[in-house]
C-alpha cells in the first residue's frame, strides 16, 4: 500500500463515497468482498479516489485483497 500512495504525498482529506458488499468482482473467485471507495485529496494529487476491498477468507477471518488509489 505504501508504494501507492507514498508518491502522492500525506493526505489531506479522506471521506467515505460508497461501501458495499458482494459475492463476486471480475477476475477474482467468487466469495463475501466489501467495496469501499474513499473521495481522497493528498499533497501532491488533490482529487482520488482510493478504494480499499477487504474479503471473507474460508478461516473467517476478513483480509484486504484491493487497494487502489485513481
Amino acid at each position: 500500500m505504501k508504494a501507492v500512495s507514498r508518491p502522492l504525498g500525506r493526505p489531506v482529506s479522506l471521506e467515505v463515497s460508497s461501501a458495499g458488499r458482494t459475492m463476486s468482482l471480475p477476475g477474482a473467485p467468487d466469495r463475501e468482498y466489501v467495496v469501499i471507495r474513499f473521495g481522497t485529496s493528498f499533497e501532491n494529487k488533490a482529487a482520488a479516489v482510493k478504494t480499499i476491498i477487504p474479503a471473507l477468507d474460508r478461516d473467517g477471518i476478513w483480509r484486504v485483497t484491493g487497494y487502489y488509489i485513481r
